[in-house]
């Protein structure tokens, strides 16, 4: 995947190696027990994932995946912190790792036809967890955790 994106993904926005985005924009205020919780959630074990194929995301694309017990982990976060949600993190979200993003529609398009036939439907398991912070364009790292169960 982080192949995929250093390809196709704008240089001057790559700020980050593929990942799953779970939730958009948690207060910093929930920063120290985010830390904790994460270190708790990933001392169990690494919930299973499936490639699916390719998404369009309109002005890129994406590779979504499938894995309900990363959905159910997502859950459990959303539930402990749900008084801090957007409203763009209140939705479950569609799983997916961006693999080129703000071009053209016709540019996605061209590149999802190519990695359609290229992608191999296949299991694999999540490595981490981990908790950066925006800003303003490139992200900083506060926390990352390896699954250990």
């Amino acid at each position: 995947m982080d192949a995929l994106r250093r390809a196709h993904f704008p240089p001057e926005r790559n700020h980050l190696s593929a990942h799953v985005t779970l939730f958009h924009a948690l207060p910093p205020s929930a920063e120290a027990e985010l830390r904790e919780v994460l270190a708790r959630l990933a001392a169990g074990p690494a919930p299973p994932g499936r490639i699916e194929g390719v998404m369009s995301l309109g002005r890129g694309t994406a590779v979504k995946l499938a894995s309900p017990a990363l959905l159910a982990l997502r859950a459990e976060l959303a539930e402990r912190f749900s008084g801090l949600l957007t409203a763009q993190d209140q939705a479950t979200p569609r799983l997916h790792v961006t693999v080129q993003n703000k071009v053209s529609p016709a540019e996605a398009k061209a590149l999802q036809a190519v990695l359609a036939p290229q992608l191999h439907l296949r299991e694999f398991r999540f490595a981490g967890l981990g908790l950066h912070a925006y800003c303003g364009g490139p992200w900083r790292l506060l926390k990352r955790c390896a699954f250990r169960g």
